[in-house]
């Protein structure tokens, strides 16, 4: 077995919009592996939005990433070698471990690493809609904006990872779902293939009187809920179109991960309709996970919820995956292929 582990390291915090120059390839030597521990052999690696955010060295939810050290985010793999009872060579896994082609993991850390049957599910749609993905999707529907059938409910970033499973879950419980994505193809499979009601292509409205105008026509009987993971311009075209005591749940601002300013411009709305606005991080409720994955993972096995992956092949072609992820690239889930 190979002795070496390529990997990205963070080498500078970005101004602005990430470039390859602040990543770092490395060669690093595979540590003998100590009672109790775990060789993954990754063969997916997981890019997500969030990662940006932890690459500023700014307050947040979570410590921002080292500089030097493995960019951290989810993998899916199998167990190469290991000396903990509860895995054997072979079992395929889920866990954190981050930029490169090797993790050890400590055996007795379940957040760290869990079993996966990759038998009715593929392995790689552990990292997505039957993973951190899946489950924020769950958690901001039922949890917060809580729809009841005949509702009405939009979802920024449709085709994407999160909004994928949004929209079809909100149809599974009645509600007119209504998405807003970037360019025709992905506006056409959001309704062709996921089943939305209806797709707002935003790239054709670059203006906020021109976007409210097409929500307008999309939500006639106005929005009960929206899952917010865009902000800016999105959100303000949202607020003017909610109906009272509608429920907003922000899972995500790629507008302003770059550090662009995203203020609200009628924060006033938010009273004057009597707004629930919560943002929420899934991790914070690691309680609703089995009940979500559940859900979820039926669904996926039985082939009622849809979803798509855009690969990557290579360890050598993350950083570009990443940068691409946050221009809206990706269709659905971004992953990169190690193996």
């Amino acid at each position: 077995m190979t002795t070496l582990n390529r990997q990205w390291q963070l080498a500078s915090r970005p101004q602005g919009e990430p470039t390859p120059a602040n990543f770092r390839f490395v060669e690093a030597p595979l540590p003998e592996l100590k009672d109790g521990e775990v060789l993954v052999r990754h063969h997916f690696l997981s890019l997500d939005p969030y990662m940006r955010g932890r690459m500023n060295d700014a307050k947040s939810y979570a410590q921002p990433q080292a500089l030097g050290q493995v960019m951290g985010g989810g993998t899916a793999g199998v167990v190469a070698a290991s000396r903990h009872a509860a895995y054997a060579v072979g079992d395929t896994v889920v866990g954190m471990g981050g930029w490169q082609e090797y993790s050890v993991v400590s055996g007795g850390e379940r957040a760290l690493l869990r079993k996966v049957d990759a038998r009715l599910i593929p392995l790689s749609a552990y990292l997505g809609t039957v993973g951190m993905p899946g489950v924020t999707a769950w958690y901001g529907l039922t949890q917060i904006i809580a729809p009841k059938a005949g509702e009405t409910v939009v979802v920024s970033a449709a085709s994407g990872a999160v909004g994928t499973v949004v929209g079809q879950l909100a149809k599974l419980r009645g509600c007119r779902a209504v998405g807003l994505a970037g360019g025709p193809e992905k506006c056409r499979y959001v309704v062709e293939e996921l089943g939305f009601d209806a797709c707002i292509d935003y790239r054709l409205h670059p203006d906020l009187k021109s976007l409210s105008a097409a929500l307008s026509e999309a939500c006639p009987g106005g929005i009960d809920g929206c899952f917010e993971n865009v902000g800016g311009m999105t959100l303000d075209a949202v607020l003017q179109r909610m109906n009272a005591f509608g429920r907003i749940a922000v899972c995500g601002m790629i507008a302003g991960y770059n550090g662009t300013p995203i203020p609200i411009t009628q924060p006033q709305l938010i009273l004057q309709w009597r707004l629930k606005v919560q943002g929420f991080i899934v991790s914070e409720h690691m309680e609703f996970w089995p009940e979500a994955l559940q859900e979820i993972g039926g669904l996926v096995a039985a082939r009622k919820l849809k979803y798509r992956e855009t690969v990557a092949q290579g360890i050598a072609a993350a950083p570009e995956a990443f940068i691409g992820l946050l221009k809206g690239r990706n269709f659905g889930k971004q992953l990169v292929k190690l193996v």
